[in-house]
Parts: structure tokens; C-alpha cells; sequence
């Protein structure tokens, strides 16, 4: 291709990609996820593809369960508060709840990061709560994406997506096949919205009552940014001994659709479930944002998760045994509902 002597060369810099800058911060990054590697991650962070081999003595037959998630428009809460650190376990926690609740061990994380222009101190927060979330969980990061594209979005903001892998037993996995009428359904406490509601959150609390992230509301007992920012909860740590005791039929995590979509997902047909409203304390933030908006029940109960994150289908002959293995777990369980005929939908009472 000819080219003009006498034009200025234009670089890729001047589009608004520094490719040195993000460098840089990739080499921090490579450092982050070293600290998840296991054994069975075989290549390094920068390689065309990522490479992690399986335990063929542990896992005899297995069987790969992979989910993909966002962390929605909680990040403009994030990024208006300028505290990042909280979204990137956000989004690991939401998808290893997304596949332990087929009984699933989480293997690997992968993340999408995209903005205008890359800060280099805010997609190292972003992926140092990615890497201690994966640690945590007992998953390796193992790779990911870090995009850069000017005009694309507004300044100072940025997205966040993950894919994640995890591994069990054919035999082993949690289908929700076997729930009857009868089994009684256990609800696990979230600790705030998690990542889901947070568009009408945000309309609720920054244009109906004009709040400030800092504004403090007495109901909440803290500042408002701070209610919007509790990491999401994993509960595969006690998921995991459930699965192990063979006390659960079928689990459902409750994000976007609050309640009434999610427990439907894991109703095999002829059965639907009965929650019985009342059994377990509501968050101070559902009471108040119902409040703010004269938001309806029902809106509620399918907008948000309403205190309540993981639903746990159990048989009755074993509930004792999945109320004892909880508690050892450090979960307070609460008896929210029942299994009875029906066609795979949620009756509340």
C-alpha cells in the first residue's frame, strides 16, 4: 500500500489503544492469576488458549458444567464509587453458585473486561477480587480478556463478564429429577441485592428518593453505595458437603426473576412449590426499596432475590441430616416451603 511522505504517521495510540500501557497491566494481571494455578492449569496467562487437564483418577466418568455470566448495572455503582475490587468476586461467586447447584466442583475461570481506555489501577482491582474469589472457591484463573475500545464506552466505565467450568460425577449430578411432593424446600441468606435488580435499585434510590452513594439512610443502617456493593455470597462451600451427604434433590440460585422464575428452572413436571412469605427475615434494602417505590409483592418476589440466594429442594427423610451438615457449614438454614402436584410454578402463602 503506497503511502503520503509528507502525512503524519498515525499510530494506534493515537486511536486510543495503548498497546505498552496494557501491557503493563497484563503483566500485573499474569501475576494475580499465578496465585489460583493448581497443577492441572498447563499453560500460561497469554497464550492463545488455556489449557487445564483433568484428574482422571478423581473423576472417573466425568461430566463438564459450564455457565456464563455479567455483573449487570451494578458497575455503575462501582465505577461511581470509584471501588472495584468488590465486582470481580461479584461475578466469580455468581457463577460457581450458577453451577454448584447442579453439584458441580468448580475447575477454571476465564473473565471479558472491556472499556474505552484502560486504568491500570482499576483493572488491577478488578482482577485482584477475580483471583482471591477464584482462590477462595477452589478454581483457577486461567485466562481471560482485556479489550480496549474507544468511543465504545463512556469514560470511566467499563464491562465485566466470566465463564466458568466445573466438573462432577455422571451418577452424581444434581438434576432436580428426583424431587417429589413432600420434600421440603430450605432457603440460605443473601446478604444484600447480590447482582440482580440493581436497574431498578438504582432508579429507586438515586432518582425516586435522590440518594447519593454516600447519602446515609437510617433504615439501612450504612451508606447507600456501601448496601449496593456486599459481594455476592458463595454457598459452595456448604454446597459442596451437601452434594458429598446426599441430602439435596435439587438446588435453585436466585438472581435476575427473583424467587418465582428461578425455582421453577428446577421442578421436574407434575411438582410445583409452595414459600410460605414470612419464614425468613427480609433485608432491610427489599423493605425499604418497596417502600421508596410502592413497589407490588409481586414485582418484588421477581425482581429480587428478597434475602434469600439459594433455594435447596430436601427430601424429608433427610432433613435433618441437610439441616445438620448446614449448620456445621456455618449456614443458618430456614424452612421456607414444600413440594407439592402441580405444574412447575411457585404459590405463595
Amino acid at each position: 500500500m503506497a503511502q503520503n511522505p509528507k502525512a503524519a504517521s498515525v499510530t494506534y495510540a493515537d486511536a486510543g489503544v495503548d498497546i505498552e500501557r496494557a501491557n503493563r497491566t497484563k503483566k500485573r494481571i499474569r501475576y494475580l492469576a499465578h496465585k489460583t494455578f493448581n497443577r492441572n492449569v498447563l499453560t500460561d496467562i497469554g497464550a492463545f488458549g488455556s489449557v487445564f487437564a483433568i484428574d482422571k483418577e478423581k473423576w472417573t466418568d466425568p461430566v463438564l458444567v459450564s455457565s456464563v455470566d455479567g455483573v449487570g448495572t451494578k458497575l455503575k455503582v462501582a465505577c461511581a464509587m470509584n471501588s472495584h475490587h468488590s465486582v470481580g468476586a461479584d461475578l466469580v461467586n455468581h457463577c460457581v453458585n450458577d453451577i454448584a447447584v447442579q453439584g458441580a466442583t468448580p475447575l477454571f475461570f476465564m473473565d471479558y473486561l472491556a472499556t474505552g481506555k484502560l486504568e491500570a489501577e482499576v483493572a488491577e482491582k478488578v482482577v485482584e477480587g477475580l483471583a482471591e474469589a477464584c482462590k477462595h472457591n477452589g478454581c483457577a484463573l486461567i485466562g481471560g480478556e482485556t479489550a480496549e475500545m474507544p468511543g465504545f464506552y463512556q469514560d470511566g466505565e467499563y464491562d465485566l463478564a466470566g465463564f466458568i467450568v466445573g466438573i462432577a460425577q455422571r451418577d452424581r449430578i444434581i438434576s432436580g429429577n428426583a424431587v417429589q411432593p413432600g420434600d421440603v424446600i430450605i432457603g440460605l441468606a443473601s446478604n444484600g441485592l447480590h447482582t440482580n435488580g440493581y436497574s431498578l435499585a438504582r432508579k429507586l434510590l438515586f432518582e425516586v428518593a435522590q440518594y447519593t452513594p454516600d447519602t446515609y439512610v437510617n433504615e439501612l443502617k450504612g451508606k447507600v453505595g456501601n448496601e449496593l456493593l456486599r459481594v455476592h455470597k458463595s454457598y459452595w462451600p456448604a454446597i459442596k458437603k451437601l452434594v458429598a451427604a446426599e441430602c439435596v434433590s435439587a438446588m435453585a440460585h436466585i438472581t435476575g426473576g427473583g424467587i418465582t422464575e428461578n425455582l421453577p428452572r428446577v421442578l421436574p413436571r407434575g411438582t410445583a412449590a409452595v414459600i410460605d412469605l414470612g419464614s425468613w427475615p427480609v433485608l432491610p434494602i427489599f423493605e425499604h426499596l418497596e417502600k421508596l417505590g410502592n413497589v407490588g409483592r409481586e414485582e418484588m418476589l421477581r425482581t429480587f432475590n428478597m434475602g434469600l440466594g439459594m433455594l435447596l429442594v430436601i427430601p424429608a427423610q433427610k432433613f435433618k441430616k441437610a439441616e445438620s451438615v448446614l449448620d456445621r457449614a456455618g449456614e443458618k438454614p430456614y424452612t421456607v416451603g414444600r413440594i407439592v402436584k402441580g405444574e412447575r410454578k411457585v404459590m405463595y402463602t
